[in-house]
């Protein structure tokens, strides 16, 4: 891939990852919040009392931070951690499994985005 190896690939890898992960993660976590919220009464201390349920995808949210500042290490935890959501959400018969499916490969795609972000960057930076 040497057509694609410059400065300006970087960019648009790092960009493109940061971004995407940053609106990936913040929809998840409101939709976390807000997804049983009603069954505790349907106000602010409905999202209070449901917010544990947005806990795994706040440390999702910690792993896209972890890679926006250290894209290799970060890359590779979000990859892995992708892999662990395929894994946990699919083969545990959930009811939602073409979403977690969609979701978990989005996150190993964005990781290796980042591990790609790294690698066109290492030499400018």
């Amino acid at each position: 891939m040497e057509w694609i190896k410059d400065a300006d690939a970087g960019a648009i890898f790092r960009n493109s990852a940061r971004y995407t992960s940053l609106i990936l993660a913040l929809c998840v976590i409101v939709y976390a919040l807000f997804s049983g919220y009603d069954d505790f009464g349907g106000d602010i201390s409905g999202i209070l009392n449901n917010s544990l349920n947005a806990l795994p995808w706040v440390i999702l949210f910690l792993s896209f931070f972890i890679a926006w500042h250290w894209e290799l290490a970060g890359g590779v935890i979000v990859i892995i951690l992708g892999i662990s959501m395929l894994y946990f959400f699919n083969y545990r018969e959930t009811d939602f499994f073409s979403v977690a499916t969609l979701l978990a490969l989005l996150n190993i795609l964005l990781g290796i985005v980042f591990v790609l972000s790294w690698y066109y960057n290492k030499d400018n930076d």
